[in-house]
């Protein structure tokens, strides 16, 4: 086997106190990053009230306008349908305690815990990177995927807008691309989605992982309802956009059980395609998804994570390419027997959406060139 091949080391991230379950965020506590040196301890100096010690402050939402030098990511991941992908955020305000974007705060020296869902990051001239990338004359155009690492509709995202300049640079271009949100905010861009559905350059996914609104305000506290997300489903499938089901991730014995019910009220409300993920553990993900559990279910705790356990070779993660959406397994075969008898009998397509995308229609924008634009009168300065 050569080096390329072998499995990535065990990830060893030191477990922390769970701290407290509170109002609206999905981590309980502020966990410290890989990447930080110093070490924090909290512990009770006596002096917080009574009523303190029980109910938590509230952590207010910071979100911090930046420049970003690049804007298109691309990857090589095998298991991934998508090679380029666009996030406008850094950060997301839904809160899922699952996210596998969380560890990626710790390399801005932030908490992959309740940081993640409070410091967020704007990446203001997304628009204008995206339309200096289109407009190179080495570009080829592919679908680009939004919103893959944290939600391009999350809540600053009604005010900022910058989802809505990127898909209206996307549109003009006639660019091929893919959505996946939680958000109902997507319907306000309907619009432009319809106008680009009708020439096949858009299709959207929709993240339902529970219709138990109780277990879905714990684990993503701030994204729509199940039932709203449903009407979101609905209303793009009438606008004429091809909408899938996203049912993520696949807990043991928390949103596992509710598959079947999950794919069946998708392809009632006009869902056309559907696909799932198995729970993934990466690096901080892990302490506080256990966490979360330790604070929400303690009677489960020990089931779900001995199931988790049995799906990952012995391991709370494997981040091998082959299994690590899928697990590996008695259970994750289960799971996967269970998915494909419901993909048939409601009437739903297996697999990626992406290769129905129509590139050929691409139209490379002009930018005026930096050099240009500084020449006459304000080229003196």
């Amino acid at each position: 086997m050569s080096d390329r091949q072998k499995k990535p080391p065990p990830q060893v991230i030191q477990f922390q106190a769970p701290g407290f379950a509170r109002k609206g965020r999905g981590a309980t506590s502020n966990m410290q990053g890989r990447y930080e040196v110093a070490q924090r301890e909290e512990f009770d100096d006596g002096w917080a009230a009574e009523d303190e010690q029980l109910e938590p402050a509230a952590v207010r939402t910071i979100v911090t306008e930046e420049q970003a030098k690049s804007i298109l990511s691309r990857n090589a991941s095998p298991d991934l349908p998508f090679n380029v992908s666009l996030n406008p955020y850094r950060g997301c305000e839904h809160g899922c305690i699952y996210c596998f974007a969380r560890p990626s705060h710790s390399y801005l020296g932030l908490s992959p815990g309740l940081d993640f869902e409070s410091r967020i990051f704007a990446k203001v001239n997304a628009p204008e990177l995206l339309l200096r990338e289109l407009a190179k004359p080495s570009y080829a155009a592919e679908p680009i995927a939004l919103g893959i690492n944290t939600d391009a509709y999350q809540p600053c995202e009604r005010d900022l807008q910058l989802t809505r300049r990127i898909l209206q640079v996307l549109h003009d271009c006639e660019h091929p691309l893919a959505l996946i949100t939680k958000s109902s905010l997507i319907e306000r861009d309907i619009d432009l989605l319809a106008a680009m559905a009708a020439k096949r350059q858009v299709v959207a996914a929709v993240t339902i992982a529970t219709l138990d609104a109780t277990i879905a305000r714990t684990l993503e506290p701030r994204a729509a309802t199940p039932s709203r997300r449903l009407r979101t489903i609905r209303t793009l499938a009438q606008a004429g956009i091809p909408v899938s089901v996203s049912i993520a991730p696949m807990i043991p014995f928390i949103t596992e059980p509710d598959l079947e019910r999950v794919m069946e009220a998708a392809a009632e409300a006009g869902a056309v395609r559907a696909g799932y993920t198995v729970l993934r553990l990466p690096w901080e993900v892990n302490p506080l998804f256990q966490n979360w559990l330790q604070a929400h279910f303690p009677e489960r705790a020990n089931r779900v994570m001995n199931r988790i356990r049995e799906m990952r070779g012995g391991a709370d993660y494997d981040a091998d390419f082959a299994t690590r959406m899928r697990g590996e397994g008695v259970w994750a075969d289960l799971l996967r027997q269970r998915f494909e008898k419901a993909v048939l009998r409601f009437g739903l397509w297996h697999g990626g959406s992406f290769g129905t995308l129509d590139a050929s229609r691409f139209r490379r924008p002009y930018v005026q060139p930096e050099k240009d634009r500084l020449s006459g009168q304000l080229g003196l300065f």
